[in-house]
C-alpha cells in the first residue's frame, strides 16, 4: 500500500532522514521504535503528507505523493490519512461528539450523517454516554478514544499515531493498545504508531528500528 524509495529530509545543513526504503501492506499494524533524533516522526510526518522530503519518493497505492499540489495534497489527507498524537490535540471548546465530527464536515458530508457515524463510533470506543462531555470534562484515556474516533471518522486507509500512549497511565495504556488492534481487525485500516512504548511495539505485526536517520532493522514478529 505505502512504498517509501530513498527518503531524505534535511531541515538546513541538518540531514534528519538519510536514504529511508520501507514497504508497508494494507491492514499492517507497524511500530517505529528508535532513539530520540533518529527520524520517527519525521518519517511519520512525511507519510501524513504535513512535510515534504527533500528528496526520495513515497507511493500511496501507486500514486506519487511528491507530484501532488498542496490542494490535492489537503483534500487527500483528510481523505486517505488520520492521525493519532501524544496529547490528543482536541480543540477544547467543543464536544466529543463535535470534535470527531469535525473532519466529516470538512470533507462535505452531511452534519446529520456525520453526527451519526460519530455517535457509533463513540459507541465503539465505549464513551456513548460521554458525546456532550468537552474535553476538560473526559479523563486522558477518554480524550484519546475521542482523538482515535476523530481519527477513524473520514474511513482512512492508514492512522498515522505518534506516541498515541505516551501521557497514559498503565491501564489506559493497555485499554488503547487493545483497541488499535480490535479497530484493525474490524475496519481494515493499517495503523504506523511511532513509539518509545516497548509494550506496544511487541504488539505490533512488525517493528521497525530507526537510528541515526535510516531503517537499521525491520523486522516480522513470529508468533
Amino acid at each position: 500500500m505505502i512504498e517509501i524509495k530513498d527518503l531524505k529530509k534535511k531541515f538546513g545543513n541538518l540531514e534528519v532522514l538519510k536514504g529511508v526504503n520501507l514497504k508497508i501492506e494494507k491492514g499492517e499494524v507497524i511500530s517505529i521504535i528508535g532513539p530520540s533524533g533518529a527520524g520517527k516522526t519525521t518519517l511519520l510526518q512525511l507519510i501524513g503528507t504535513l512535510d515534504k522530503p527533500t528528496s526520495g519518493t513515497i507511493l500511496f497505492n501507486g500514486e506519487d505523493l511528491s507530484k501532488m499540489g498542496s490542494n490535492k495534497l489537503s483534500t487527500f489527507r483528510n481523505k486517505h490519512i488520520g492521525f493519532v498524537f501524544q496529547f490528543h490535540q482536541l480543540l477544547p471548546e467543543f464536544t466529543a461528539l463535535e470534535n470527531i465530527t469535525i473532519p466529516a464536515l470538512i470533507a462535505g458530508r452531511k452534519r446529520k450523517e456525520a453526527e451519526a457515524e460519530a455517535m457509533e463510533l463513540l459507541r465503539i470506543m465505549g464513551l456513548e454516554e460521554r458525546a456532550d462531555h468537552k474535553p476538560s470534562e473526559l479523563s486522558g484515556g477518554e480524550n484519546q478514544r475521542v482523538a482515535v474516533a476523530r481519527a477513524l471518522i473520514n474511513h482512512p486507509d492508514v492512522i498515522l499515531a505518534d506516541e498515541p500512549s505516551g501521557s497514559l497511565d498503565s491501564k489506559n495504556k493497555e485499554e488503547l493498545h487493545r483497541l488499535f488492534f480490535s479497530l484493525r481487525d474490524k475496519f481494515g485500516q493499517t495503523f504506523i504508531i511511532v513509539t518509545h512504548d516497548e509494550g506496544l511495539a511487541s504488539y505490533t505485526d512488525r517493528t521497525i528500528k530507526m537510528v541515526d536517520g535510516v531503517v537499521e532493522e525491520d523486522g516480522v514478529k513470529i508468533s
